[in-house]
């Protein structure tokens, strides 16, 4: 079979990883995508093959990587149709928050190669950040072909502990929500200093953006960033001065991302 790439799941994250395949040069006929839902969509939108079943994938596939693209509470009745597949050849790769390793070893078989990461939303644009751990049966060669597909919408760390996938859920998994949030904040305030609504919306959204993209691009610690734009006695200075009180921004982050660690924490059991 030319198919050696299933992808279970196409939606927001699943059709992301698709599109940055194919933009860096994967065949469309080497990939296969299993979606119970638009396999007809599927395949004009993206020009691969698409099935609505794991039943109805050919029966002489032998994929090299089984990507499960599924949302966490959809797992339970998606991954176990895939055990066909569990050989030496092939490595599952998993996207789903809160499931951990021995969630896909118990499907799948003790001798599956598995690999757990936590991508984030960037990803849509092709500036994620994805984490990856792998159990003992995923050979090196492996782990390269995850972190290249990885690699197709943002950069790529691996971590050899899974429990450190807890805070990497919080950090990194969860974190572009508190940057939005950052944005509403800095637009409220704006507001409270007089702005008009749209103005400040837009002044928020252009200075945490263009923050960091100048941020990716320099070679800085992110204090010495903050250090360059702050000049004693000034208008910046005078704001940090309440951010960075003992009960200011770091203290309240320190506080969140350990909320989210214990919630992740929970939710992988």
């Amino acid at each position: 079979m030319t198919q050696n790439l299933v992808l279970v799941g196409c939606g927001k994250m699943g059709g992301a990883l698709l599109s940055g395949w194919l933009a860096r040069g994967t065949k469309r006929e080497s990939v296969v995508v299993v979606e119970p839902m638009g396999t007809a969509e599927i395949a004009r939108r993206f020009g691969v093959a698409a099935v609505a079943t794991a039943e109805a994938l050919p029966p002489g596939l032998a994929p090299e990587v089984v990507v499960f693209a599924v949302k966490p509470q959809g797992m339970e009745t998606v991954v176990a149709a895939y055990r066909r597949f569990a050989t030496q050849a092939t490595v599952f790769l998993s996207i789903a928050a809160g499931r951990p390793i021995r969630f896909f070893e118990s499907q799948l078989g003790g001798a599956a190669a598995v690999v757990r990461s936590m991508p984030n939303t960037p990803a849509a644009v092709g500036c994620g950040i994805t984490v990856g751990c792998p159990n003992a049966n995923v050979t090196a060669a492996q782990r390269a072909r995850c972190q290249s597909l990885l690699e197709a919408v943002g950069e790529v760390a691996w971590v050899a502990d899974e429990a450190l996938l807890d805070p990497v859920t919080a950090v990194s998994g969860s974190g572009p929500a508190y940057v939005f949030l950052l944005i509403e904040c800095l637009a409220q305030a704006g507001v409270a200093a007089g702005l008009d609504e749209a103005l400040a919306a837009r002044l928020a959204r252009a200075t945490v953006t263009g923050s960091g993209e100048l941020a990716r691009r320099s070679d800085e610690p992110a204090s010495r960033l903050r250090e360059n734009v702050t000049s004693p006695g000034g208008t910046t200075a005078a704001a940090l001065a309440v951010l960075m009180a003992d009960d200011g921004l770091q203290a309240l982050m320190t506080r969140a991302i350990a909320a989210a660690t214990r919630r992740s924490r929970e939710l992988a059991g």
